[in-house]
C-alpha cells in the first residue's frame, strides 16, 4: 500500500491533462501529485479525505484539490464486495500552474484566475447551481480537442474565480508536503480506521498499526493531522452516519448511533451537533426538504 507522489501524465502537446475513468472503485490509497485536480463524480458513492478533513461525496459533486494536498476518494464497503455491480464515474482534469501555464498566469487579465487557483491549494467543493454549472463546463473540456478545450479549460476558471460559495475542505497548510514514507504510514492509518471504525479502537491498537507507542501515536498524528486521533475517529463515525441518512439506510437514530461505533445515544448526538452544526433530527429533516424541494 506504498504511497507515492506520482505524476500524472500531461503530454507535451497538451496543457492539460483530461481523463475520464469508468472503474470499479476509486483509487483506493492517500496519494498526492503535483497538479492541481478538478474531478467531477458522475457516479460513485464514498468518503473524501483531503488533507485534515473529511467527507463524503456523491454523484454530482465537483471538487477542486490543489497541487501536492494528499487526498483519497475512499469507497464504501459495498463496492469492494465480490460479485457486485457497483462502479464509479469520474471526470477529472489535471493541470500544473508551474509548467505550460505558468507564462499565461502572468498576463492581466488572467490576475482573478490565478488568484483563485492560489486560493484552492487546500481543497474546495462546489455547491448547488455552482456544481451544476461547473460540471457541464467539465464535460463539455473533456469532449472538446486542441485549442477549443483550452478555450473552454480557461473560460471555466474564469467563471469559478467569480464563485462566492465554495465550500473549503481542509485547513492544513500544505508547506512541507508529507514524504512517501509518512504518506504510507498515514495511508495505513486511515485505512485501518475506516475499515473498523464501528469497533471500538483502542490507542494501544491503531499505534501498532505503525508501530509506534501509543503516547508516539498521538504526538505523530496531531503533528500530521492538527487533531486527535478520537476527533478524527469520530469524524469518520458522523460521517458514515450522514450516509446512512442520506440514503434513507435507518430504523431509528439510536440504531445508527450503536452501528457507528457510540456507546450511547446521548454520546452520538452530542458528538453530531458538534461536527454538524446540527442535531442528528435536524440533520434528517433539513436533508429530506432539500430533497422534496428538488423533486
Amino acid at each position: 500500500m506504498k504511497v507515492v507522489q506520482f505524476t500524472v501524465p500531461v503530454g507535451r502537446d497538451h496543457s492539460i491533462h483530461v481523463q475520464e475513468d469508468n472503474l470499479p472503485y476509486f483509487y483506493e490509497h492517500l496519494h498526492r501529485h503535483n497538479e492541481t485536480q478538478i474531478t467531477f463524480v458522475k457516479k460513485g458513492v464514498g468518503t473524501l479525505i483531503a488533507g485534515n478533513k473529511m467527507q463524503t461525496f456523491g454523484p454530482g459533486d465537483v471538487f477542486i484539490l490543489g497541487a501536492n494536498l494528499p487526498h483519497l476518494f475512499k469507497c464504501d464497503p459495498a463496492y469492494f464486495e465480490k460479485d457486485n455491480s457497483l462502479n464509479i464515474h469520474s471526470l477529472n482534469i489535471y493541470f500544473d500552474c508551474s509548467g505550460f501555464l505558468s507564462s499565461l498566469l502572468q498576463f492581466p487579465e488572467m490576475s482573478m484566475i490565478k488568484k483563485f487557483i492560489e486560493s484552492s491549494t487546500q481543497g474546495i467543493q462546489a455547491l448547488g447551481e455552482s456544481a451544476t454549472i461547473l460540471s457541464d463546463y467539465i464535460t463539455q473540456i473533456i469532449q472538446n480537442t486542441q485549442g477549443y478545450r483550452l478555450a473552454t479549460f480557461i473560460e471555466m476558471l474564469q467563471t469559478m474565480s467569480k464563485i462566492k460559495d465554495w465550500k473549503y475542505l481542509s485547513n492544513q497548510h500544505i508547506e512541507n508536503p508529507i514524504s512517501d514514507y509518512e504518506g504510507l504510514r498515514m495511508n495505513d492509518i486511515y485505512q485501518y480506521t475506516m475499515k473498523n471504525y464501528n469497533e471500538d479502537i483502542s490507542l494501544e491498537e491503531i499505534a501498532a498499526v505503525i508501530h509506534l507507542t501509543p503516547q508516539s501515536f498521538c504526538r505523530y498524528f496531531r503533528k500530521h493531522t492538527r487533531k486527535t486521533y478520537t476527533n478524527f475517529l469520530n469524524e469518520i463515525r458522523i460521517n458514515e452516519a450522514c450516509k446512512k441518512f442520506m440514503f434513507n439506510d435507518f430504523t431509528s437514530i439510536s440504531a445508527i448511533a450503536y452501528q457507528t461505533g457510540f456507546n450511547n445515544v446521548s454520546t452520538f448526538n452530542r458528538v453530531f451537533k458538534s461536527i454538524i452544526g446540527k442535531s442528528p433530527s435536524e440533520y434528517i429533516h433539513q436533508y429530506r426538504t432539500k430533497v422534496s424541494l428538488s423533486e
